[in-house]
């Protein structure tokens, strides 16, 4: 197993995070866009592959059991990223559905409906992609 390297700086310790826990959320992030891509290619939607769907559901898993080595590294904040990503899109598909349900006997809420799903892909889509973008820059996501 890899250790951290720590590095003093003045009013500060920063720790570096050991290569394969930088692999891993690497690996994290290709689970969770497995999981949005299945949804745009396959006949699920985005949003109810990337919050059902097996690759996000083994990331958030992951991330969870994981996120106590990356604690004190700038992967702390891509593990927490990736966590509120998921939890944030499961209130956010709730909510899409509890105010769309009761308009579908209009049927306006089957529009409300696809459009909040549509709007919630792309706001995964757009959380996976800068998390993965700051990762491979070995940056922090404020």
């Amino acid at each position: 197993m890899e250790t951290a390297t720590v590095t003093n700086i003045p009013d500060r310790v920063h720790v570096e995070p050991a290569a394969s826990l930088v692999t891993l959320t690497h690996v994290l992030y290709t689970l969770h866009a497995v999981g949005l891509a299945i949804g745009a290619l396959g006949t699920a939607s985005v949003v109810g592959s990337f919050l059902f769907g097996w690759p996000s559901i083994i990331a958030v898993i992951i991330n969870y059991v994981k996120r106590g080595e990356a604690q004190g590294t700038w992967l702390e904040s891509h593990f927490r990223w990736q966590i509120s990503t998921f939890w944030w899109a499961m209130l956010w598909a709730t909510v899409i559905w509890i105010v769309s349900l009761p308009a579908m006997l209009v049927l306006i809420g089957f529009g409300m409906l696809v459009v909040g799903f549509f709007v919630l892909g792309l706001w995964t889509v757009y959380r996976v992609a800068v998390g993965w973008l700051r990762l491979r820059d070995q940056l922090p996501i404020r």
